[in-house]
């Protein structure tokens, strides 16, 4: 267990690190945008310094935003991702104000496509820790759970709001290309954080209690079992039918050969499903 945790605190930890390395030589650079709280606080020091010539510190703005998020989302919070989440905006806050800012490009859109993967890359990783970057993911993660729906989409359009205010106060260039920010950095999550994304599984097996146990013990999901009729042979077969999440899929499946190598296994996306659907934490 505690290994588990180390690893944990060091994935959020460089999550962290490559967050502030990412504001400070990506999106400072250009002068992007990256939606979220990050956003509102880049947004309002820009403001502070250019209407009333005053400097904030990025953690002075950043911190009381993911403290009103944290306290209006607590009860729906797991304390180990309550924990993470504290580490993760902790040390974004810290290590912004303190790392030197270096230009790695001067260009807009490579800042935005490259900004964008780092970004996405960032939060996916502090998710799969169990934490959360703060901002936008702690309301995606518990709204993720109540709509039942993948969040990501609804954030990205959320964003816009950001993007509008940054566009209507600084002019309108930085504003579209943080548009680009935004989705490349979607599509990052959505590649690696899988999971309010489902999968539906076929299993024909002999096994079929045995699976059907570890598919509730692995998932918190139930199955069903159908009878059917191998054409070929003429036998007597049984299917299990059970919708779980994308993320546990491959240690589902490495499980279930263990108890059955022959089994045989079919993988369905579940492009939309209406029901209620547990996620497991």
């Amino acid at each position: 267990m505690w290994k588990r945790e180390i690893r944990a605190a060091i994935m959020v930890s460089l999550a962290a690190a490559g967050m502030a390395f990412n504001i400070n030589c990506f999106v400072n650079a250009v002068g992007l945008y990256p939606g979220g709280f990050n956003g509102i606080a880049l947004l309002v020091q820009r403001a502070g310094d250019s209407f009333f010539h005053i400097a904030i510190a990025f953690s002075l703005i950043s911190y009381p935003l993911n403290i009103l998020a944290l306290v209006l989302s607590y009860r729906s919070l797991g304390k180990r991702f309550l924990i993470y989440t504290i580490l993760s905006v902790g040390l974004t806050g810290i290590l912004t104000d303190m790392m030197p800012a270096f230009p790695l490009t001067d260009d807009v859109l490579l800042a935005s496509i490259f900004g964008g993967i780092i970004n996405g890359a960032c939060i996916s990783i502090s998710m799969l820790a169990g934490g959360s970057t703060g901002g936008m993911d702690i309301l995606a993660n518990v709204y993720g759970h109540r709509l039942n729906k993948d969040p990501w989409n609804i954030t990205l359009a959320a964003n816009t709001l950001i993007l509008l205010a940054a566009g209507l106060l600084f002019g309108w260039d930085k504003a579209l290309y943080s548009i680009i920010f935004q989705y490349a950095s979607t599509q990052v999550i959505h590649l690696l954080y899988r999971k309010y994304q489902q999968a539906t599984l076929f299993i024909i097996s002999d096994q079929y209690e045995k699976i059907y146990q570890t598919i509730l013990a692995t998932t918190q999901h139930s199955a069903t079992v159908l009878d059917g009729t191998g054409c070929y042979t003429n036998e007597e077969k049984k299917m299990i039918y059970s919708v779980v999440s994308s993320q546990q899929v491959k240690g589902l499946v490495r499980a279930i050969r263990k108890m059955d190598a022959s089994a045989f296994i079919n993988i369905v996306r579940t492009t939309q499903l209406d029901g209620r659907f547990i996620y497991k934490d």
